[in-house]
């Protein structure tokens, strides 16, 4: 609870394959992670109780649905999109720059995730506060292990997108225009996406991006903070910030872990385990492992980027990964390009988000 990180790396080095109540068996090691991604026959994603199309899929439901999923994050949709962000980055740099000094998270990174990702759907703005109300929510029921409250909160969300798809419904709307419109013309097994489904694969982009986004750009905009020869490096060499974004999040990795359950008993790292256990891949420890990473607490360019699970690895490799790696470019070439410097405050502290969030809960910040 005080340093994740810490933790989970002194498990990697101390109890790599660890039991707990709440987590059941959870991977630290780079290697077994990767076993457990490349063996989806063994390491099953039908984790869920509720529908979780298609992460909590195995193919070969996971193949057809993602089948229609992946083309929503083709290079020509970024394309479209991009100006999209950058406008948006733009405009919440101005509001930062004029304050001089700010609370990060609340004025830059959640707002920043919200927005991107309303524009990206083609919500409604109204919408910001409440989902980012509802990710909030979502994490503390993870937290408090309390499933009565994440069924709830499941289904306030399925309001939400029932809302959206009569509104669309109604309006006639161009599925061409609109992304949420486009889903409802769907087919898997030749027939269309039900509501449910439809609103649990927006459910999934919704928790990654909002989440998972304003933890990023939290924790490459602290970084940078403690940095000022690579903020200096990045401005004269702006080529460089897609790679220094991929090591900054490994070294501070986003997303804590994602969840398996065996089907059949196995062994992994001297423990026998049985079928139908829990299994956790635990993404922050995995990327610092030193057995994969020479020197992993150190920031270098040179690595092996096939080496870093950010976006995780095998069939469930991110399907959103363009549009992250989108995003979060265009918000560090405008965070850099609009500042000349980007420093911490000496009178007040930040303080560090604890699970299921990762990165920061608070980040006062001067920019200037």
């Amino acid at each position: 609870m005080r340093d994740q990180r810490e933790a989970y790396d002194d498990l990697r080095r101390r109890c790599p394959v660890a039991h707990s109540e709440a987590w059941g068996w959870s991977l630290f090691r780079h290697a077994d992670i990767i076993r457990t991604l490349h063996d989806h026959k063994t390491f099953s994603n039908a984790v869920s109780q509720h529908l979780s199309v298609p992460n909590g899929m195995d193919p070969p439901e996971h193949t057809a649905y993602r089948r229609i999923i992946e083309p929503y994050f083709a290079p020509e949709r970024m394309t479209v999109f991009e100006p999209v962000c950058r406008a948006i980055v733009v405009k919440l740099m101005q509001d930062v720059s004029a304050r001089g000094q700010v609370e990060f998270m609340a004025d830059a990174a959640l707002p920043f995730a919200e927005q991107v990702q309303c524009a990206f759907l083609k919500w409604p703005t109204e919408l910001h506060g409440r989902l980012a109300n509802w990710t909030r929510k979502n994490h503390a029921a993870t937290l408090a292990q309390d499933r009565q409250a994440l069924s709830e909160i499941a289904r306030e969300f399925e309001e939400l997108i029932d809302d959206l798809i009569e509104t669309r419904m109604q309006a006639g709307t161009d599925p061409k225009a609109d992304i949420t419109a486009a889903l409802m013309n769907e087919q898997v097994w030749g027939r269309p996406l039900s509501n449910e489904e439809v609103a649990s694969i927006l459910r999934n982009w919704t928790v990654g991006e909002i989440g998972t986004i304003s933890a990023s750009v939290g924790i490459l905009a602290e970084y940078l903070a403690g940095h000022p020869e690579l903020q200096a490096q990045l401005r004269s060499q702006p080529e460089l910030i897609p790679p220094a974004i991929e090591e900054i999040l490994r070294l501070h990795g986003p997303l804590v872990m994602n969840r398996r359950v065996t089907t059949r008993p196995v062994e992994i790292g001297g423990r026998k385990i049985e079928a139908g256990e829990r299994i956790s891949l635990n993404w922050i420890s995995a990327n610092r492992d030193e057995a994969v990473f020479d020197e992993p607490d150190k920031f270098r360019l040179d690595r092996d980027p096939a080496k870093n699970l950010l976006y995780g690895a095998g069939i469930h490799y991110c399907p959103g990964a363009p549009l992250a790696r989108l995003e979060m470019r265009v918000f560090m070439e405008e965070l850099l390009a609009r500042t000349y410097e980007i420093t911490t405050v000496p009178e007040q502290f930040s303080t560090i988000a604890v699970y299921p969030a990762s990165g920061f809960a608070t980040l006062p910040l001067r920019i200037r």
